[in-house]
């Protein structure tokens, strides 16, 4: 792809958009659509079902009809609806667009700011918002919130869905409310309790979520670590640190909790793999390649590449959760698990484990998500979008919100047991 100016306006499909969005005032919408699609058009390279030579001229004349009667005042926001659908089309979900919110969320866990919040983490699910991490220490932990409680109302309003659409009080919603600094009110329900009502203050708390080590099973020996986020720097140290003290605790499984981490930063990740046994992950970009290896993530270029370090920390049985909201470098983390003989137990993941991205910044101050490299296995074969996994264990939330029972890791708990000494031998 041209990178100059005058090269770009000579490709055709450029030639098109400017001159249907030239049919339209310049506007915010619009220098927000030229920006993104820019931005993808010099740097994409990932696995898209659709061409942007087609798509961009088209939606490029949706935009112009919405923004047609606001002239020169069309908003963002107009040209952020319209973008997503473009990529929507485009069919590749890492490729998107995010709002500055979305962009300063980012940020915030990236560089670990501190940032008011309750120290209880949420997911959207039927009935409100399913508590999927409680911060030690937090307001959240000092309230006695737990992981999965059921938050039915936020400050006098629906949480979560209901009959399957999105109530008023989303986890965006929820982190807003946070980020004011004032009490958040919640209705709370768990199993075998009455509906309670909880006062939940916020103080400024780190923004990442850390790993965090409890103890399950019948004996309490198995070791499960909720690991939320491979996005802060040092996502990997502190994941190792767990599986260190699960050690020094004389656990004799382990289980990796992954079912609502989204992803984060490929070093750390690979890192992270490497827990089990040296990872190898290939990559292809549009001008070159190369592999990101060990227990320090690092990255390797092929012509001055070295072995991975030959060892590994974990050697014992276990296993890892995954579910519809494991994505991207816990895909990652996932596949690489089962290549060391590790099963996943729960459900088919996202589908954005094959790709990486860069995020790109955008007139609203908002980011665009851009896919610019191929992922493969050590066997030189592309990575698989999605993980399946070995073990088909649904999180069940109805035995979960009436029953305490947490469908998902129980079987995750029989798999483990019947492994005897070292877990499985390595996938060939």
């Amino acid at each position: 792809m041209p990178h100059n100016a005058a090269a770009r306006l000579r490709h055709a499909g450029v030639t098109v958009l400017l001159g249907l969005l030239g049919a339209a005032a310049a506007s915010p919408a619009t220098d927000l659509f030229q920006a993104a699609t820019d931005q993808v058009r010099r740097d994409y390279y990932g696995w898209a079902t659709g061409s942007l030579d087609d798509l961009i001229p088209r939606f490029a004349g949706q935009l112009s009809e919405r923004c047609a009667a606001q002239t020169d005042t069309c908003s963002f926001e107009t040209g952020r609806a319209v973008l997503t659908d473009l990529f929507s089309a485009f069919g590749d979900a890492h490729t998107n667009v995010r709002d500055p919110e979305g962009a300063l969320r980012l940020q915030e866990q990236q560089q670990n700011r501190p940032v008011p919040r309750t120290g209880a983490r949420v997911v959207r699910v039927e009935g409100g918002l399913l508590v999927v991490s409680v911060m030690p220490g937090s307001p959240a932990s000092e309230a006695g919130v737990r992981v999965f409680d059921l938050l039915t109302s936020v400050n006098g309003e629906a949480a979560g869905k209901r009959a399957g659409q999105n109530a008023p009080v989303g986890p965006n919603e929820f982190i807003r409310l946070e980020r004011t600094a004032q009490p958040v009110q919640v209705t709370l329900r768990r199993p075998g309790t009455a509906e309670l009502t909880l006062s939940l203050g916020t103080r400024p708390l780190q923004a990442r979520d850390e790993p965090t080590l409890t103890w399950t099973g019948v004996d309490r020996r198995t070791a499960l670590i909720t690991y939320p986020t491979f996005l802060p720097r040092d996502a990997s140290e502190l994941f190792l640190k767990r599986v260190q003290e699960a050690q020094a605790g004389g656990a004799q499984a382990l289980i990796v909790d992954l079912r609502y981490n989204g992803g984060g930063s490929l070093s750390e990740c690979v890192a992270a793999a490497s827990v089990f046994t040296p990872v190898e992950y290939r990559t292809q970009y549009r001008t070159g390649s190369a592999i990101y290896a060990g227990l320090e993530g690092q990255e390797v270029r092929p012509q001055s590449r070295r072995p991975a370090p030959d060892r590994a920390v974990w050697h014992g049985p276990a296993a890892v959760l995954v579910g519809p909201n494991t994505a991207s470098c816990a895909e990652v983390f996932t596949f690489y698990a089962q290549r060391a003989g590790v099963p996943a137990v729960g459900e088919s993941t996202k589908g954005v484990g094959n790709s990486g991205v860069i995020f790109q910044p955008l007139p609203d101050g908002g980011v665009v998500s851009v896919t610019i490299l191929r992922a493969f296995g050590p066997d030189g074969q592309p990575l698989p979008d999605r993980v399946q996994p070995d073990v088909l264990a649904p999180t069940d939330l109805n035995a979960l919100m009436t029953e305490g029972r947490d469908t998902t890791l129980e079987a995750a708990l029989i798999t483990v047991s019947q492994v005897q000494g070292p877990r499985l031998p390595a996938r060939p």
